[in-house]
């Protein structure tokens, strides 16, 4: 978090997304009420360390690492939250004290603290536990909000793959050798993962799509959402149609990894070194594209996630349920999760690391693998852009890293500009262009190619009265 952003949250005091807790040597006993009250409402932010009037207290140096374990086990362990839920903490130094932060996304299931059910308001936490029409609400709300969680009743364990079960307790005992998943049968592993549901409402229980979509066989998948595919593209010498490509419809799980076979097919490596230790840039960089196109995209959207391989750039989209529009800031973005449960599963088998960390890994091992940045553009579909630029010497490469930099800029700087329909006469001045042949080849037709910028007159693309706009408004 920058210290501007801090400076709001202290100045602007708590609110229905923000809460305040001293904590000084501990926990306060009513931290976790705050959390299952975020996760149940909006999501939110839990600043320790902090007095309720915003004045910072900070908390005890030597109480730090104490404080921030017990809050990590208490998020794990099921008596205090259930379902669990994992969360980060952020450690501030402001002068000589320390403020610990925690960010906590709206989450797509009703959670409990110690037996109870909380929500947000702008007086702070409510127990609403025996108010059955409000608990009733927060599960409409949260079913009606986040399509993972849409029941199918008839669906039975008999149509998820048996095979799946065994591949997941494993990959789960990878990460933690003493995962619970181990000792579950398949209804508990699905209880446990929030992909087992109960509708209040209607009575009705059964697996959600969440569960379909992550475990389900190839046929259930289809019934349950026939739009459903990722589509993995490679198209560097016939750009008309493609070189390669693998057409996929089977299971998030599955899905992770032929894609990341598909990347390392037609992607070169490169070697680095990370405090000794050797790191693969490219499936670094690429784990965090896949994880998003399978984990952070809106599936009740008919719209097709693809991941297209070019000469000089991956591009990437996916449906999306935007929080905002246009290009996102790494330093200075707060995430919001698209499919809680199905990220909270995939973090488990360690497909994915913390809320937020893609963009930041993204932008971090791009510099080095490209030398150029990534771009991430938020609207109804959402884009990634990987520039890929080869290095045929250390001195090339530098050459190259620049003059792709700049190109990077250049995109940004066009589509601000272009946020209200400009003509091509507009934007080359705004560039400092002069060259009409090198501004439609090199700068405004690959933007219309990756769907960055629309024309104003579509049918008529030469039209003197033709001006360009920024995508996805």
């Amino acid at each position: 978090m920058t210290m501007k952003k801090l400076q709001n949250f202290l100045r602007d005091g708590e609110s229905i997304i923000t809460e305040f807790k001293q904590s000084s040597e501990k926990l306060n006993k009513d931290v976790f009420e705050s959390v299952c009250a975020f996760l149940n409402r909006n999501g939110g932010h839990l600043f320790l360390g902090v007095a309720d009037d915003g004045k910072i207290t900070g908390v005890n140096e030597d109480a730090i690492e104490k404080v921030k374990k017990d809050f990590v086990t208490s998020m794990n362990n099921p008596q205090k939250i259930s379902p669990t839920f994992y969360l980060s903490v952020e450690e501030i130094k402001i002068g000589k004290k320390r403020i610990l932060y925690i960010f906590v996304p709206e989450s797509s299931q009703v959670h409990r603290c110690n037996g109870k059910i909380f929500d947000r308001n702008e007086d702070g936490d409510l127990d609403i536990t025996d108010n059955t029409n409000q608990v009733s609400a927060m599960y409409m709300r949260k079913q009606g909000t986040y399509s993972e969680n849409r029941i199918f009743p008839f669906a039975e364990l008999s149509d998820l793959k048996s095979d799946l079960f065994i591949k997941v307790r494993k990959l789960a005992e990878n990460q933690r050798t003493n995962h619970p998943w181990k000792l579950m049968d398949d209804l508990e592993l699905l209880k446990s993962a929030g992909l087992y549901l109960k509708d209040l409402q209607s009575g009705k229980e059964g697996i959600t799509l969440a569960a379909i979509l992550l475990l389900g066989k190839d046929d259930l998948i289809i019934s349950a959402l026939p739009h459903y595919r990722t589509d993995a593209i490679l198209r560097r010498d016939d750009i008309d149609r493609y070189d390669d490509r693998d057409d996929i419809r089977t299971n998030l799980v599955d899905s992770y990894e032929r894609l990341m076979q598909f990347i390392a097919k037609h992607l070169n490596d490169k070697f680095y070194l990370e405090k000794d230790q050797r790191v693969s840039l490219r499936d670094t960089i690429f784990r965090e594209v896949v994880s998003n196109i399978l984990v952070h995209r809106e599936f009740s959207n008919p719209f097709p996630a693809k991941l297209v391989i070019e000469k000089e750039r991956v591009f990437v989209e996916n449906s999306n349920k935007p929080h905002g529009n246009g290009i996102i800031d790494p330093a200075n973005f707060s995430p919001f999760p698209k499919n809680p449960t199905i990220a909270k599963f995939f973090k488990e088998i360690g497909r994915v690391d913390e809320l937020g960390s893609g963009v930041r890994n993204i932008y971090k091992y791009n510099k080095v693998y490209s030398g150029a940045d990534p771009a991430f553009i938020e609207g109804d579909v959402f884009k990634t852009i990987i520039p890929l630029i080869p290095r045929n010497s250390d001195q090339a490469g530098d050459q190259a890293g620049d003059q792709v930099s700049d190109q990077d800029d250049r995109t940004k700087e066009i589509l601000e500009f272009c946020q209200n329909p400009k003509s091509r006469s507009e934007i080359q001045e705004f560039l400092g262009i002069k060259s009409k042949r090198y501004f439609r080849a090199n700068v405004i037709n690959p933007l219309i190619k990756g769907g960055l910028i629309k024309l104003t007159i579509p049918d008529k693309p030469t039209s003197p009265k033709q001006k360009y706009q920024t995508a996805n408004r």
